[in-house]
Parts: structure tokens; C-alpha cells; sequence
């Protein structure tokens, strides 16, 4: 069999068992076939014999007894699709020819491109956009720094900047292999929000140097988006860039995931006809997404929250904790219990999870108060599966799109980083975060809303609309808005 990048098929077996087939492990055939009838029946029954779904099938070209199609197949992971080929192999008269990953194909060359916005067609377009014109231009700058936000790419530019040590399901591979993932945010950005945006990976990890590198290309951007930088680093190094910089700085795995959680906990308490204030709330992970999702459901009133690490519930005084959950400590927890994560769910009205599989059991969910509530966010593999625990809760959420409710961030930064654009923000505050979640959670209707619709989709295209609207009204009541977003 020839192959064409059947080695780019990684391996992703976690979670297997759970998995559906899905087009990011879906690879394209190349299949000569006899032609006579019942040939491609054949094929796709082979197919469908391995678990693998048939997509599109196309004709190549048609010889002297002999048909030639691409045959789409999704599969679950890389082993799944070589099973795919070899059971297609088998055949007797048929040839693969060539296998192509489709997820690699669509990362050749990368996935975002500068494109001009003027025409350069004659002697006066390139005299006004470069030489000698531009030169008036940068004069008028100069003389006022604030006219580069309308007369530069600044006032609708991000930076998705990202060491690489913390990629989502991956951990800590390096600057080079989290391109992909940034070049991805950055075409996000564009797609749901107009908002160009540009992966900075960046080949350092030590904090002193990679805010002095922000600090010195922040004046080619209006707003600093942080991504995929480990804990506790990307801690200080939002702090500094936050207190050092007149632009908004977001660490989306903070601040994106906590308003996505936020909005859909609102539309979940909706379901159950349960008050924030009244909810308790059992969170498991103090990483950087489980500080900043607990963070915003006090800022929201949820006052009844315990946070879990791996040693179990975080409460004032104990001992061993690091600065940041010493603080976490002392605003949470307000009867100071102990214990683990599945201890602390009985009678809790609400699990967050932030950690790894198997944080708590189905056993302990079960201890849970009615009409109970889970989101277990960790991916690929979650705190708990959600057909463990079918029909004990109430509403179940995973970050997974082959169930239903997937927390999702792209609902929020796209909206986000466009309203805080669209009034010239100094930084996105509290209040914007909390009218960012508001916002999502108000596009599910009454009408509309359910326990497996409790979260809008990522392709909902009012939701960032929505967002940026809200968002940008935020900054202005509170102070930080340069602009009027009219």
C-alpha cells in the first residue's frame, strides 16, 4: 500500500472507550476498486465492520475496468483508522492506494495568512501607503500616540502568546509544536469576532523574560491574550503584564474558561430552579482554571464553595499551600470542612470539575442533593463519565463536542477581546467578565432552555455579537473604557 503521511496519524488512545468517531481522526482513502456491481458495497462494509463512519465518497476517475474513489472514513483515533485501511486491504481486488490525514492536511502551510487591506495598483496607491506618504503618517503618530489605535492595525490586533508548557492535553512540548494550537485561536478570533490576532510562541520560560518580550511588542497591539503558560507562572506573569500595560491582558485558560462555566451554571441553576446564592458548590482542581471559575461564582454571589486539590478540600490554615491557594483558602470554604472531593459531595448541589478523570467517583455523585448538577470539564477524559452517573443528575457538562453542553471558550474570548476593542479598554475587569457570562447564558431562551441546552453553540454567531455588546457596556459603566463603542 502506498501512503501518503500515514505517519502523521498520532496516537490518542485515552479515553478510547468512550470516544466517538469524529472528522479530527478522519482520514481520506484513495481506493482502486473492480468496477462491477456490489464493489463499493463491499468496501463499505469493511468500513463499517471496524466501527468507523463513512463520510464522503467521491470518484476520482473511472479506466478499463477499474473505478478510483477518495472514500472519507471518521475513526475514533489513529489505530482506529489504520484498522480502517487494513480491513478495506483485505479485499480481494481492491487496492489502497494512498491514506490522507485530513487534520494534517488542513495545518499544511498553517492556518492563518496576512492578507492586504488597500490595493497597491498604481504609482499613487504605493506612493500614499509607503514612501513618501506614510511618513505624514508616522509624524501624526508621533505627535499623538493615541491616533495609532485608527491609523494602525493596533486597535483591532490580539497577540496569542504562549510559551507552550501547559497545551491542552498535552502539557509542556515547547514553542514550536504549540503553533498550531495559536495559529488556531488566532483564526477563532477572526471567524467569530472580525478580530485579527497573531501566535507569539515564544522560547523562554522564565517570567522575567517573557513579560519584558510582551512589554516590548505590546505597542503593535491592542489587547494581549496569554495561552496555554503553566501554573503557578502564568499567574505572575498576567499580575506584571496586567499592572504594566494600558491594554486588556486574558489568560483564556483563567478567565475564558471561567466565563463559559459561569454562563452555563447560570442556565443550569435555571433548569434545576436553584439560586446561585444557595447553591453549594464542590470544585476540584486549584490550578489556574479552577482559581479563576471559583473567583468569578463568588464575584456572581455564589458564596457556598469548597475547592479540592489532590490532597483533598482547601480550608483556612492548612498546611503546605502555596500563596495562591492560601488566598483561595481564606475566601472559600466559610465552615472550613475537610476531607476528599467525594466526601465533601454529599448534599451538594453542584460539582465543578477542573482536575483529571477520576477526581470523584459515580458513588459519591450519587450522595449528591436533588436535581444535581456536574460539570466535569477535564479533557479528553473527565472527572467522571458521564454514563457512570446517567439519570443521578439533573444536568451533566463535559469541555468534550460529543456531549451534550460542551464548555466551550470560544464562546466567550472572541466577544470578549471585541467589545474590550471596541472601546479601547485598559484591561477587562470583573465586571466585564461577569457581563460576558450574562450575556452567553441570555441567548438560551426560557423557551429553549433544557438540561442538554443549557450552553449555546460555538457557532452561534449572535453569541459573540452579544458578548462584545455586553461587554464593551461593561467597561464603560466601570471606567476602563478610552472610547466610546458607538
Amino acid at each position: 500500500m502506498a501512503t501518503d503521511r500515514v505517519d502523521a496519524l498520532p496516537s490518542s488512545t485515552e479515553g478510547a472507550a468512550m470516544a466517538q468517531p469524529s472528522a479530527s481522526y478522519s482520514i481520506t482513502m484513495r481506493v482502486r476498486l473492480p468496477q462491477r456491481p456490489g464493489a463499493f458495497g463491499q468496501v463499505a462494509m469493511a468500513i463499517g465492520s471496524t466501527g468507523a463512519i463513512l463520510g464522503a465518497i467521491d470518484l476520482v476517475r473511472v479506466e478499463r475496468g477499474i473505478k478510483l474513489r477518495d472514500v472519507t472514513v471518521a475513526c475514533i483515533d489513529a489505530a482506529h483508522g489504520q484498522r480502517a485501511v487494513e480491513a478495506v486491504e483485505q479485499l480481494e481486488g481492491v487496492t489502497v492506494e494512498s491514506v490522507l490525514d485530513r487534520t494534517f492536511e488542513m495545518h499544511q502551510g498553517g492556518k492563518i495568512e496576512v492578507n492586504a487591506s488597500v490595493p497597491i495598483k498604481t504609482r499613487d496607491d504605493l506612493s500614499m501607503a509607503y514612501t513618501p506618504g506614510v511618513a505624514r503618517v508616522c509624524v501624526a503618530i508621533h505627535d499623538d500616540p493615541e491616533r495609532a489605535w485608527s491609523l494602525t492595525i493596533k486597535g483591532n490586533t490580539v497577540a496569542v502568546v504562549s510559551d507552550g508548557t501547559a497545551v491542552l492535553g498535552l502539557g509542556d512540548i515547547g514553542p514550536e509544536a504549540a503553533m498550531p494550537v495559536m495559529e488556531g485561536k488566532a483564526l477563532l478570533f477572526k471567524e467569530f469576532a472580525g478580530v485579527d490576532a497573531f501566535p507569539l510562541c515564544v522560547a523562554t520560560t522564565d517570567v522575567d523574560e517573557i513579560v519584558a518580550f510582551v512589554k516590548a511588542a505590546a505597542p503593535t497591539f491592542g489587547g494581549i491574550n496569554l495561552e496555554d503558560i503553566a501554573a503557578p507562572r502564568c499567574f505572575e506573569i498576567e499580575r506584571r503584564l496586567r499592572e504594566e500595560l494600558d491594554i486588556p491582558v486574558f489568560h483564556d485558560d483563567q478567565h475564558g474558561t471561567a466565563i463559559v462555566v459561569l454562563a452555563a451554571l447560570l442556565n443550569a441553576l435555571r433548569v434545576v430552579d436553584k439560586h446561585p446564592g444557595e447553591a453549594r458548590v464542590v470544585v476540584t482542581g486549584a490550578g489556574a482554571a479552577g482559581m479563576a471559575c471559583t473567583n468569578i461564582l463568588l464575584a456572581q454571589g455564589v458564596d457556598h464553595i469548597v475547592v479540592c486539590d489532590i490532597d483533598g478540600a482547601l480550608y483556612p490554615g492548612r498546611p503546605g499551600l502555596d500563596e495562591a491557594r492560601r488566598v483561595l483558602a481564606e475566601r472559600t470554604n466559610p465552615a472550613g470542612r475537610r476531607g476528599s472531593a467525594d466526601e465533601l459531595l454529599a448534599d451538594a448541589d453542584v460539582f465543578l470539575g477542573l482536575s483529571g478523570p477520576g477526581a470523584i467517583s459515580a458513588a459519591a455523585v450519587r450522595t449528591m442533593g436533588p436535581r444535581a448538577i456536574v460539570f466535569a470539564m477535564a479533557n479528553p477524559t473527565p472527572e467522571i463519565r458521564p454514563e457512570e452517573i446517567f439519570g443521578d443528575v439533573e444536568v451533566m457538562a463535559t469541555g468534550r463536542s460529543d456531549y451534550p453542553n460542551q464548555i466551550n471558550n470560544v464562546l466567550a474570548f472572541p466577544g470578549v477581546f471585541r467589545g474590550a476593542l471596541d472601546v479601547r479598554a485598559s484591561t477587562i475587569n470583573e465586571p466585564m467578565k461577569l457581563a460576558a457570562a450574562q450575556a452567553i447564558a441570555a441567548t438560551i431562551s426560557d423557551a429553549d432552555l433544557d438540561a442538554d441546552y443549557i450552553i449555546p453553540s460555538a457557532f452561534n454567531r449572535d453569541v459573540a455579537k452579544a458578548v462584545a455588546k455586553a461587554v464593551a457596556a461593561a467597561a464603560e459603566m466601570s471606567g476602563v473604557a478610552r472610547a466610546s463603542a458607538d
